[in-house]
């Protein structure tokens, strides 16, 4: 899986060198989202803080995309409201998710 071989890149990269910047963050969540690991993504938007990388508008909305694709309307409303927080003006694309995974949820009741 393209998802797995990103995530081993990440970590070798984590490991040799320890800067992890916003670019290599958000093409793993990129990666994880297009392979339905909504998880992973969450996991790597939530580390950035910790790892000095800037979350940027592409990383809240393929985040947002990612918990969409499971159908956890929970995590993407948690996500545009954190984007709103950090005062990032949500976009099409980020709202656009957040319905869709709250449709999604709403099928699955």
């Amino acid at each position: 899986e393209e998802w797995e071989k990103a995530l081993q890149l990440f970590s070798v990269i984590a490991k040799s060198t320890g800067e992890l910047d916003t670019i290599a963050f958000s093409s793993t969540i990129s990666a994880c989202e297009k392979g339905s690991e909504w998880e992973k993504s969450l996991q790597l938007f939530d580390m950035m803080p910790r790892r000095n990388a800037a979350r940027d508008t592409t990383t809240f909305n393929t985040v947002i995309t990612a918990c969409q694709k499971g159908g956890n309307w929970e995590n993407a409303l948690q996500i545009c409201s954190l984007m709103a927080q950090s005062e990032m003006e949500s976009d099409a694309i980020a709202c656009s998710a957040a319905i869709g995974a709250c449709e999604m949820g709403e099928q699955r009741a």
